[in-house]
């Protein structure tokens, strides 16, 4: 018989996990649709009573993103200009409705190519923290998305934290999201990009780049382009002339493979200059 708990700490969240096979529930904009109408065979783990995961803490190392925050707490969170882009992303997530209850780590968790969450995280160097009742660890978040819909959680293992590198808080940061309208939508391509700049000059790139791969990937050999480059609206030239070989879209009905590889190196290059000033930051198809 399927079983539901809904715990109110984390330790005994865990060690209920540790027991059997469950589905953690969190802001359930995922979870309810993949439902769908067939019965339940999986035991349900509620953690919404788990106050202690939701919000955003700075420490010596670290800005920590609980489990449980939501799209709309990122938003109205002060953070550095570094998050600009995962607060421009948190804003894509859907409506309004939804940015208000689904969670940072419920986006990651789905791993959907299309989560619109990831690339701005990975230009940020996140990593996620991963506990059950008898460990702690960290993954970059590079490492823990898998492909679609996989990830690299454990058996007996919740997330409950997303953790940014103070070191990686720098810059200033922006996000592209290409869809076949303006709100409401799947993404065709995103791209973030986070750009820290010296005397007029990129001393640090990181460009990212998701729905045009299993999962969205950094592209280093923009990120290497644009190191040493003045900060002039020839940025832009640069970004669609480097090589992005990480890429491998599929088609589908929002675009082909092609159309996608073309779409991607455009928004990179509007991503690139939109974190520096130079551009805007919505496109539509």
């Amino acid at each position: 018989m399927t079983r539901y708990a809904k715990p109110t700490t984390v330790v005994e969240a865990l060690a209920v996990l540790g027991e059997d096979r469950w589905r953690v529930l969190a802001g359930g904009t995922d979870f309810y649709p993949a439902q769908g109408a067939k019965p339940f065979r999986d035991n349900i783990l509620d953690i919404n009573g788990l106050a202690e995961l939701r919000g955003i803490a700075e420490t010596d190392e670290h800005w920590r993103i609980g489990a449980r925050t939501t799209w709309s707490d990122v938003v109205r969170h002060p953070l550095p200009s570094a998050f600009d882009a995962l607060k421009a992303a948190a804003r894509e997530v859907g409506s309004i409705q939804i940015q208000n209850v689904a969670t940072v780590a419920g986006n990651l968790c789905n791993a959907s190519p299309a989560a619109d969450g990831v690339p701005a995280l990975l230009v940020l160097d996140a990593d996620v923290e991963l506990r059950s009742a008898m460990a702690t660890r960290h993954l970059p978040l590079r490492e823990f998305i898998l492909g679609n819909r996989r990830t690299a959680l454990q058996p007996g293992e919740m997330v409950t934290a997303i953790r940014v590198p103070k070191r990686s808080a720098a810059g200033m940061s922006a996000f592209v999201k290409l869809g076949a309208r303006r709100y409401l939508v799947i993404s065709i391509a995103m791209a973030a990009a986070r750009l820290v700049v010296e005397d007029g000059v990129i001393a640090e790139a990181a460009i990212a780049v998701g729905a045009c791969s299993a999962v969205a990937r950094r592209l280093a050999g923009v990120e290497a382009a644009l190191r040493g480059q003045p900060v002039t609206p020839a940025l832009a030239e640069v970004a669609l002339s480097a090589p992005i070989d990480e890429l491998s879209p599929i088609a589908d009905v929002r675009g082909s493979a092609e159309y996608r590889q073309d779409a991607a190196r455009e928004i990179v290059a509007r991503a690139v200059c939109a974190a520096v000033g130079l551009g805007e930051t919505k496109v539509a198809a």
